[in-house]
């Protein structure tokens, strides 16, 4: 019986991983549907997150079986209450992948972005796809100094986040207000994504450790806090 429960705990954490290679898999894919007006990707990527759901509502009712069940305490509970909030990180990070294929749709056969926030945009796609490739490692490694690490790799979305809006902002925008909202949509969808990135690395250091990260941040990547103080100063 104990055999079959922990085999039940870590297909819940299998099943996480296979959502997180879904959803990193979309906002790649969505991501050169927005840049190349790609209707026929934007679709696949739309009726992908279906399987997302799935996945998460499968995942939810397995945890829930297995609580009523076996009734886990200490470090099982946390591992099975833990996954739960991951899996609601990882359905939200489809949904955002999910709306830049849908305004990549709404706008075909015109392109959403202006051509001299192409490479831009690019770069906040390849940057979350790289962010969940990393939650995902996370997940099967629970290397908490990994998960750590992926905080202060979000600082780079915030920064193109903020380019985004300084084109916004300037004198020489020439796109129009649709285009505008369009840039700022794409822009928070991107810098929300990456925030559930960091949210599932988070919640696994507090799987491991028992801890919340925040809490233990400063001792455990001191050099790095100096430097992003540093540069916030």
């Amino acid at each position: 019986m104990r055999d079959a429960y922990h085999e039940e705990l870590d297909s819940i954490g299998d099943g996480l991983v296979d959502m997180a290679r879904l959803v990193g898999s979309a906002i790649g894919r969505a991501t050169t549907a927005i840049l190349d007006s790609d209707l026929k990707l934007a679709e696949s990527v739309i009726e992908a997150d279906k399987k997302v759901d799935e996945l998460q509502h499968d995942l939810e009712a397995r945890a829930i079986a297995l609580l009523a069940r076996q009734q886990p305490v200490a470090t099982d509970l946390r591992i099975v209450v833990t996954s739960l909030r991951m899996s609601a990180d990882l359905e939200r990070s489809g949904d955002l992948a999910q709306h830049v294929a849908k305004l990549a749709r709404l706008r075909f056969p015109e392109r959403a972005i202006p051509h001299d926030l192409h490479a831009t945009i690019l770069e906040m796609g390849q940057l979350a796809q790289r962010l969940m490739a990393k939650a995902a490692e996370v997940i099967v490694t629970k290397d908490v100094d990994l998960a750590m690490q992926l905080e202060q790799d979000d600082d780079e979305m915030d920064l193109l986040h903020r380019t985004l809006f300084q084109h916004l902002l300037d004198d020489r925008w020439q796109h129009g207000i649709e285009t505008a909202v369009d840039v700022t949509l794409i822009g928070r969808y991107y810098e929300r994504y990456a925030d559930h990135a960091v949210a599932v690395a988070k919640r696994v250091v507090f799987l491991v450790t028992g801890e919340h990260a925040d809490e233990l941040q400063p001792d455990i990547q001191p050099e790095i806090q100096a430097v992003a103080g540093g540069e916030g100063a």
